[in-house]
């Protein structure tokens, strides 16, 4: 990687860096430096930018005791054991981001569901051996969801599937809750200024320089932008079908399931940015929106106080 630099002319120079990539801002003002790492995790790219060279560690490292515990792909994790055995003693991490996932899916009337993990599994956006089951096979891997049939002891955080075979599948939320705790651990550190971004779960802490951080929003079917967010003290999720998909008979199936139907999801929506207070609110709104389509979707996100939607359709 690299380091830009400008000398006293304001000419670039470039010297070599096992760690920082640093990014002068435009007309190379003295001390205003940007410092950008990124690192593979949670099954996409982090990225962390910050005036704070230790940002990105202290980001990387909350991350991944994250996914240490949700990831359904390691199996030491958490969910991993909790999948396998259907009951355990869960960590607060675990036993919280659960008690949310049940509240989003009471909020969005079932379009938010956890335990949607056999379909995942069944259309192949696990192991990326896509297929179309039959309606039997999908009939029956749907007798094994429903957040209903979780239950969760608050007195001692067990938590225990009802049916056992379930399996639940935390992709909707769980890089939302990884960056917040990034982000309260940031505050901690008393760094007041960052951008982190997981795969499209943004957390804009602070300002860049007295300035909003400037998100662009890709454009869901052609290449470019579709439109730029100013942003401050605020998270950001987008979901979309262009993310994860296959084609077969000429149409397109894409990685978020309709949880209620056992399909992927057929609203007309491609494409769902949400702004909010934080990112497992963010995280999930998204994923719930695409599911419920533009209308259902927009009065869904009237259910959360201070959270707002660019909802793109196919029109």
């Amino acid at each position: 990687m690299f380091v830009t630099s400008c000398d006293k002319k304001g000419k670039i120079k470039e010297k070599r860096s096992l760690v920082f990539l640093l990014i002068l801002l435009a007309g190379c003002q003295q001390n205003k430096v940007l410092y950008r790492d990124n690192r593979v995790m949670m099954g996409t790219f982090v990225e962390v930018t910050s005036p704070h060279p230790h940002a990105s560690k202290i980001v990387f490292d909350e991350i991944q005791r994250i996914e240490d515990i949700l990831s359904k792909y390691k199996p030491d994790s958490e969910v991993s054991r909790l999948n396998n055995s259907s009951e355990i003693k869960a960590s607060p991490e675990l036993f919280f981001i659960l008690t949310r996932s049940k509240e989003f899916c009471a909020a969005s009337d079932g379009a938010f569901d956890i335990t949607v993990a056999p379909l995942m599994d069944l259309w192949g956006f696990t192991d990326k051996k896509f297929r179309k089951p039959s309606d039997e096979e999908i009939r029956n891997a749907l007798n094994f969801m429903g957040t209903n049939k979780i239950i969760l002891n608050s007195q001692n955080n067990v938590v225990k599937f009802i049916t056992p075979g379930m399996k639940i599948d935390l992709g909707a939320i769980a890089k939302g809750y990884a960056v917040d705790c990034a982000v309260k651990k940031l505050k901690e550190a008393k760094i007041s200024s960052c951008l982190v971004n997981a795969g499209g779960q943004v957390h804009a802490l602070g300002e860049k320089f007295g300035k909003p951080w400037k998100i662009a929003i890709k454009d869901p079917r052609e290449k470019g932008i579709k439109g730029f967010l100013y942003l401050k003290d605020i998270a950001v999720a987008t979901s979309g079908d262009y993310q994860q998909f296959f084609f077969e008979g000429g149409r397109r199936f894409s990685h978020i399931m309709d949880p209620r139907t056992g399909y992927p999801q057929d609203s007309g929506v491609i494409s769902v940015t949400v702004v909010a207070e934080d990112g497992l609110t963010a995280d999930a709104l998204a994923t719930a929106i695409v599911v419920l389509g533009k209308e259902k979707g927009a009065e869904l996100i009237k259910k959360f106080p201070g959270a707002r939607a660019k909802i793109i359709d196919h029109e």
